[in-house]
């Protein structure tokens, strides 16, 4: 996708084939900067630090961080190790569990003296997976775009929380994709980008996402939403997710759920884009099963921004001695979900839906 007419990625190799290049996403929107990983270790901090974040930009991290690992060492041991360590930084992200079971087993049988050369190859792969069904959710999300916009006949107003947009992927997003692909394709729209606290994903990767594309966008207060939607201003959501289960319960950024009862109360479909790797195929019951991460209360009490002039600020918003608590994620039930695109194609959010669109994967 685009910054500034270039075209880029979130994460690839270094011009050595070695270390792991990413964009720094901690400074954006203000500053364009890159971070290099050279080991596990800079690759678990990355994700724990959300320098990178996403849950399929997290899975091809975590595989990136294992090869890093097996460049340094390759046995059965360090493997284990460097797993543990990488799986441990965020716990709901259903990708990262998913590319680090894959690369362990992959190069458990292979000899130790070839498992450089396979632990890059494979985690390359994942990537290259991620952008071929980023791209496909794109194509099957603004198919149901496009039709909205045959039938209403006037410009959409779609709304999205969170980041779900290239940022959040190796290349066109999830959430997003289907936005980029209906605007390329002609369809006029605007979107309602929610905020997003407490990191503000949504005013500062969203937009700046949106903005490189040249997608007319607004930034809302996370709480706009439901008016809008009352007052007939919000023709579709859509979102991502981070962990999706077996029957079609959406986890996803905190907040997702109340937008979610909006949509249902005012009869706005709501959407969720994801990859396969991101259906949780173990578990039914997202309101029980899935672990929500609790992150920093620094995180709420404190913003991040540009001060007037140009400096990167760090200010205080509650009073000294104030309680904070930040889920990172809430669970939106399968019922709320009028459906789910994935790189396969659109189902129901339901148990039937998913095993019909992945009879392969559900048993």
């Amino acid at each position: 996708m685009r910054i500034d007419g270039r075209d880029y990625r979130t994460i690839w190799l270094d011009d050595d084939g070695r270390r792991v290049n990413v964009i720094d996403q901690t400074r954006l929107p203000h500053r364009l900067e890159t971070c290099t990983l050279s080991n596990s270790t800079d690759a678990a901090r990355a994700i724990a630090d959300m320098i990178v974040r996403g849950a399929p930009l997290i899975g091809v991290t975590g595989a990136y961080g294992l090869a890093l690992a097996v460049a340094s060492n390759a046995s059965d041991a360090a493997i284990d190790a460097a797993y543990a360590q990488l799986l441990a930084t965020r716990p709901t992200a259903s990708n990262l569990r998913w590319a680090l079971d894959r690369l362990r087993s992959v190069l458990a049988r292979a000899p130790v003296g070839e498992r450089r050369s396979i632990a890059y190859a494979q985690a390359s792969a994942i990537a290259e997976e991620d952008v071929a069904a980023c791209a496909a959710i794109g194509d099957h999300g603004a198919g149901i775009i496009e039709e909205i916009f045959a039938r209403k006949g006037r410009r959409l107003n779609i709304l999205t929380h969170c980041n779900a947009g290239w940022l959040a992927t190796v290349d066109w997003g999830t959430a997003l994709a289907p936005i980029y692909k209906a605007v390329r394709a002609g369809v006029d729209l605007h979107v309602w980008v929610d905020e997003t606290r407490p990191r503000n994903q949504g005013a500062s990767l969203t937009a700046f996402e949106l903005l490189g594309e040249g997608v007319p966008h607004t930034v809302i207060a996370d709480n706009t939403g439901g008016h809008l939607m009352q007052h007939g201003l919000v023709d579709m959501c859509i979102v991502g997710s981070d962990r999706t289960t077996r029957a079609g319960d959406v986890c996803n950024k905190i907040g997702t759920y109340l937008k979610a009862l909006a949509a249902r109360d005012n009869d706005v479909p709501f959407y969720a884009a994801l990859p396969t790797s991101t259906i949780d195929w173990r578990i039914s019951d997202g309101v029980r099963d899935i672990p929500i991460e609790q992150r920093s209360a620094r995180e709420v009490t404190h913003i991040i921004g540009r001060a007037a002039d140009g400096a990167i600020v760090e200010v205080q918003l509650t009073p000294d001695g104030s309680a904070a608590r930040n889920d990172a994620f809430d669970v939106t039930p399968a019922r709320l979900v009028t459906g789910i695109i994935t790189e396969r194609g659109v189902c129901a959010a339901s148990a039937e839906g998913l095993r019909a669109l992945h009879p392969d994967l559900a048993d």
